[in-house]
């Protein structure tokens, strides 16, 4: 019996996501990804014709920038990846800390949320890409999945000082 007959009797099949990375079309990736090195602390760990891989230094790659088949006419779409969240390391003051380095690096922020369950600072890549740096409060994900239902997933403004 092959794997999907089996899944018709007994539990669904899910699957069980250990990693992830993602991919993005870009104009050029060579162009690009020297903002990942230096905004994000990546390292390119491969380049093709058209494409750089980099890693946040554990994984063979975490983001893969792609070039798009016609740079000349490529453009932002109103449907797109909405952001791709970067769960952060340490406390409010680090999230500060790199909210101060994307102001002094001229990155573009977009905004910044109280999720209840952790802050949200948002910014764009070159090519207009949304990243958010996350800063986990609740670290229980049955409390957390709790006052995400109990606040309708919040995204509330939040003041946010740099350093």
């Amino acid at each position: 019996m092959n794997a999907l007959a089996s899944a018709d009797v007994g539990e669904p099949v899910r699957p069980r996501i250990r990693r992830t990375h993602l991919a993005l079309f870009v104009k050029d990736p060579f162009a690009s990804a020297p903002w990942y090195e230096e905004v994000l602390g990546m390292q390119v760990t491969a380049r093709g014709a058209r494409w750089v891989f980099l890693s946040f230094g554990q994984k063979h790659h975490d983001i893969a920038l792609i070039q798009v088949d016609e740079p000349e006419a490529a453009s932002r779409g109103t449907v797109n990846m909405q952001h791709y969240g970067l769960e952060i390391e340490g406390g409010l003051d680090d999230l500060r800390r790199l909210y101060g380095m994307l102001l002094r690096k001229n990155v573009e922020v977009v905004k910044t949320t109280d999720h209840k369950v952790g802050y949200g600072l948002y910014f764009h890549d070159p090519d207009g890409h949304r990243f958010e740096f996350f800063l986990e409060l609740v670290h229980d994900d049955e409390e957390a999945k709790r006052l995400l239902g109990e606040y309708n997933a919040p995204s509330d403004n939040f003041d946010l000082q740099p350093l």
